[in-house]
């Protein structure tokens, strides 16, 4: 599942957790976000049809990527929209800005319903390849 850009972690029963990969930040965070919602959606069902730029910032990368994914769980619950495009318009180790692609939220196309975000398990290195990030959500 690498060549998706992201693959999920068995084990843990209260929370769902990924590894996202990335040559650089912008796919890095893409990928989270994709895996994000391959769990909250039927992500492959999810039309392209609206946009919204959904910004974040933080202290740090790791903290950004947090930050990042908490902003897309709001929007399913104040927007109302379930996502399947990212594309990453700005983004350094403190902001991000993102043009995200979807539609609204219908019974059908949802799956999880995810909490929020934890620093469980959580981490975000460079490597030889790029990047990769472990993240835990809260369902």
């Amino acid at each position: 599942m690498a060549d998706m850009g992201f693959r999920f972690i068995k084990g843990i029963t209260s929370d769902i957790s990924w590894e996202a990969y990335g040559s650089d930040l912008g796919s890095l965070f893409s990928n989270s976000a994709r895996a994000l919602f391959s769990v909250i959606c039927r992500i492959d069902e999810v039309r392209p049809a609206k946009e919204k730029i959904i910004s974040a910032t933080a202290e740090n990368l790791s903290e950004l990527m947090v930050n990042w994914l908490q902003e897309l769980i709001a929007s399913v619950d104040i927007d109302g929209m379930f996502y399947s495009e990212f594309k990453i318009k700005e983004i350094s180790e403190k902001r991000i800005v993102a043009l995200c692609r979807g539609e609204p939220v219908t019974p059908e196309k949802g799956e999880t319903v995810v909490k929020a975000v934890t620093y469980h398990d959580f981490f975000l290195k460079k490597t030889d390849a790029g990047y990769v990030a472990r993240v835990v959500v809260d369902i």
